[in-house]
């Protein structure tokens, strides 16, 4: 399968860097519980200018193999269809040193987890884009950034649409050579900081991993004698600190 972080990235908008918009998203991977349908995402601009970002959301579909793929929304589609993650608003004014949300509202059916790429591109505003600024605006503002080197990074994120009857249901085998969680639920798991190390150095690891083990799958590993593995197995609000021996 490939992997969730295989689709989190940085894009980036090199446009002209001493001084610019620069925006953080927090965390890159956001959950919708069952009993919500909105999410409140909050953008924050450290840099020394205003910035103007547009919110795109792709739907990330997995065929029968496991291999992902981002579509457009059939609502971006069609306006009548109603079934998907929005963005509201889609388009963010975020002042220097300063913060804006948007709301992630959920429409349609919640019988099975689904997954959407939201990303958050900085832009400097076109006649096209639906900013509320003007023309002079628009003008001086692409001339402030034209005067230095100034580079508009955007950021993808995944969020997760969790089933409105989620239920959690991790099967462990923990045989003499190897360890697998098997996801037997309808809604994602994490296998979070995950951590594989020489038993007694703390400090001798190797690089620690976040992973998402979706509904229907198994994440597994070789033990090795002599290495300890430690990680929270996260099912919702439920985390569980575990500890295996190689």
């Amino acid at each position: 399968m490939k992997s969730l972080l295989s689709l989190l990235g940085l894009c980036l908008f090199a446009h002209a860097a001493h001084a610019g918009p620069s925006i953080n998203v927090g965390v890159v991977y956001d959950y919708l519980d069952g009993d919500k349908s909105t999410y409140l995402k909050r953008i924050f601009n450290g840099g020394t200018s205003t910035a103007f970002v547009k919110v795109e959301v792709l739907e990330i579909l997995y065929d029968e193999q496991g291999v992902a793929k981002e579509v457009p929304l059939q609502t971006q589609l069609d306006s009548s269809a109603r079934d998907g993650l929005m963005a509201s608003p889609a388009r963010l004014i975020v002042p220097a040193n300063g913060l804006q949300g948007t709301r992630l509202v959920f429409l349609g059916e919640r019988n099975n987890e689904r997954y959407f790429r939201v990303r958050y591109i900085p832009v400097v505003p076109e006649k096209e884009d639906a900013f509320a600024v003007t023309e002079e605006e628009r003008e001086a503002y692409q001339s402030t950034l034209q005067a230095g080197v100034s580079v508009l990074a955007g950021y993808g994120t995944v969020f997760f649409v969790r089933p409105k009857d989620t239920r959690y249901d991790t099967r462990i085998e923990n045989s003499g050579a190897q360890y697998a969680l098997h996801n037997n639920g309808n809604s994602v798991i994490e296998v979070d900081e995950f951590k594989n190390c020489v038993v007694g150095k703390a400090d001798d690891c190797h690089p620690t991993t976040k992973n998402h083990v979706l509904p229907g799958r198994t994440f597994s590993f070789d033990k090795e004698a002599g290495r300890e593995y430690r990680f929270k197995l996260v099912e919702g609000q439920a985390s569980k600190d575990q500890v295996v021996k190689g």
